[in-house]
């Protein structure tokens, strides 16, 4: 018989469409990966929740377009397992058990809440957003996953996932497995407008839904050199946004760009066109995919329905094995 593949657990809040920086930093892993592990695809709508709580139909409408972006990548259904957050029971019981021995104050110093109740100009936390790390560990742990691609400011809920394993395992014996990280060689991708983040509360990102008019358009206002005034002037691409984006979707090109920047033999309007041709070769097929889902929306949902069941089950598995272990559960 041959040796089990291993599992992979990753996913995306259901806050809206996904861009560039999702797929750089997660989705195109999941499509190298599909079919060497067995490959597990949330979709948080609970933990979107946690701030978009009084924005459901936002929700609502996400749990499709989130599922479609990850179809239009090129996700194999038949290879990997869409679920939806909310329906798979053993997560909301696994968040209970672990919240038993997670301290509060190891909540508030997690950094990446931190950053988060900044970004939202959150004070008073709610106990949903304060603990959705413990929740983001029973996602991780329901299927007992090896592999967990992530960005990088997500490693700090990885090693929460980590130490709560540990914490559990050392309290009740071995039972879970404990996950590892995977970062994908971009891990975070700059934003249009030069943040270091592109994010979906930011403005500035190109979703990998737009159109070619409207990622010619998002390009053509990216920030670039500030110094580079005129033609003539020669560049600094370090601090070019342009540039970065470039070096990751125009890897071949990258090195000439940056010396014809530096040696004003390009220019802006240019580079950013070369660079939008690039970007709209990549969405290309992705927009074609996407056409055919968007017009069999009931197929997208009898695929997040069935991988809902399969999730359930193994999450059945799980939960079984955990309340035997506290010794919660009536023999």
């Amino acid at each position: 018989m041959s040796e089990a593949k291993k599992r992979i657990l990753t996913g995306d809040r259901t806050t809206g469409k996904l861009h560039l920086g999702h797929y750089v930093g997660s989705l195109s892993q999941r499509v190298e990966l599909q079919d060497e592990y067995d490959t597990f695809i949330l979709l948080a709508d609970i933990q979107a929740l946690t701030t978009h709580f009084e924005r459901p139909e936002l929700i609502n409408s996400s749990i499709y377009d989130v599922a479609m972006d990850n179809l239009s990548v090129g996700l194999d259904p038949n290879k990997v397992t869409i679920f939806q957050q909310s329906q798979i029971k053993a997560i909301a019981e696994l968040t209970i058990f672990y919240s038993m021995f997670v301290s509060v104050n190891v909540l508030r110093h997690n950094p990446t809440i931190k950053t988060e109740a900044a970004n939202y100009g959150y004070e008073d936390l709610t106990y949903g957003f304060l603990g959705y790390p413990v929740s983001q560990s029973a996602d991780i742990t329901f299927c007992n996953a090896d592999l967990v691609p992530v960005g990088e400011d997500q490693l700090p809920h990885m090693e929460m996932t980590r130490k709560i394993v540990r914490r559990f395992n050392d309290l009740y014996g071995e039972t879970l497995h404990e996950p590892k990280a995977k970062l994908s060689s971009c891990s975070r991708l700059i934003g249009l407008d030069g943040n270091a983040k592109m994010g979906k509360s930011l403005g500035n990102a190109i979703y990998l839904s737009d159109d070619m008019k409207t990622v010619n358009e998002k390009i053509r206002n990216a920030v670039t050199d500030p110094n580079r005034i005129t033609l003539k002037d020669p560049g600094t691409p370090e601090i070019c946004v342009v540039q970065a984006y470039h070096k990751v979707f125009n890897p071949t090109e990258h090195e000439d760009v940056c010396n014809r920047c530096r040696t004003a033999t390009i220019g802006c309007v240019a580079c950013k066109k070369r660079l939008a041709e690039k970007i709209n070769e990549l969405l290309d097929p992705f927009r074609e995919r996407r056409a055919y889902y968007e017009a069999h929306r009931s197929e997208v949902k009898e695929i997040i329905m069935a991988g809902s069941e399969k999730a359930n089950k193994i999450g059945e598995e799980t939960v079984a094995k955990v309340k035997k272990a506290m010794c919660v559960s009536i023999d």
